[in-house]
């Protein structure tokens, strides 16, 4: 894709239509996540810290750096910023447990650890509500793949540590008090029973090829929403691959499949969920 960078001007605004345009093909090349053009306004709101760190004043002057490719690393920060990643610790709580019982059965029919893919994990909350679920019920845990296109996210979640705004959304006292530690006021802690649970790694669900396949569970919400069609598709079809025979992919509440793959059809054994369809 060639973008068109616009030159920074002393008569710029803070930020021109022409950058905010060329910010969010940045974006969708690289992600294939889409900024609305009414909501362009988030890239302003989004890139305020960057700015503030790069001591610039203007979007033009931040996006006139990321077009000379001097500093490799700014795009991926340019990038993170743009990413939307709301995420809180049980999340839609009925649907993590649905999914840890579902995890269950699934270890009952194979006689085998149930296998998760918590796509687009953002910085984990989770797979770290699911890891809390199934250490809380004593039987062998899981494996959880939690993966994510932002390089920070990952970074963050590898680490486990949240502030206490994070630690607050969603979290009940007795969950928090039991699985996270806080060496001091300004970060909370998970425990290494919940972390060595999960593996993090960063994946890019629209650029690269699923993991390798064989998940009993695949939770990948509220992405698609983001995506062009096309790329709903493309990002679907990589998704059934990945579900071993009898697994089922959860997505977010706006989200489904119908019209957009024929792999895959509304679970009639799991409300909410889906499933392959037999070849």
């Amino acid at each position: 894709m060639t973008m068109a960078w616009p030159a920074p001007s002393a008569a710029d605004s803070p930020m021109t239509a022409s950058c905010a345009a060329a910010l969010a093909a940045l974006l969708e090349e690289r992600t294939g996540q889409r900024i609305a053009e009414n909501r362009s306004w988030r890239i302003d709101a989004a890139l305020r810290p960057l700015l503030a760190a790069r001591s610039l004043d203007r979007v033009a002057q931040l996006a006139a750096l990321v077009r000379t490719g001097g500093d490799p690393l700014l795009a991926d920060q340019v990038i993170d910023l743009l990413l939307n990643q709301e995420t809180s610790f049980f999340r839609d709580v009925g649907v993590i447990e649905a999914t840890a019982e579902l995890a269950r059965a699934a270890e009952a029919a194979n006689g085998a650890p149930a296998r998760i893919w918590c796509a687009a994990c953002a910085t984990g909350q989770e797979p770290l509500s699911l890891a809390m679920l199934f250490a809380e019920d004593g039987a062998p845990l899981p494996s959880i793949l939690a993966t994510d296109v932002s390089a920070a996210a990952i970074g963050r979640a590898r680490r486990g540590a949240y502030n206490q705004f994070e630690i607050q959304r969603g979290l009940p006292i007795r969950r928090m008090l039991r699985w996270f530690t806080s060496p001091d006021e300004q970060q909370w802690v998970a425990s290494p029973k919940l972390m060595e649970t999960i593996s993090f790694r960063r994946h890019n669900l629209v650029a690269d090829p699923a993991p390798v396949g064989g998940f009993d569970l695949i939770l990948c919400r509220n992405v698609l929403f983001y995506l062009v069609p096309a790329l709903r598709e493309q990002v679907l079809d990589r998704l059934a691959g990945a579900l071993a025979p009898g697994g089922l992919l959860l997505l977010g509440a706006g989200e489904t499949v119908i019209g957009l793959s024929d792999r895959l059809r509304p679970s009639p054994r799991a409300r909410g969920f889906y499933e392959a369809v037999s070849a």
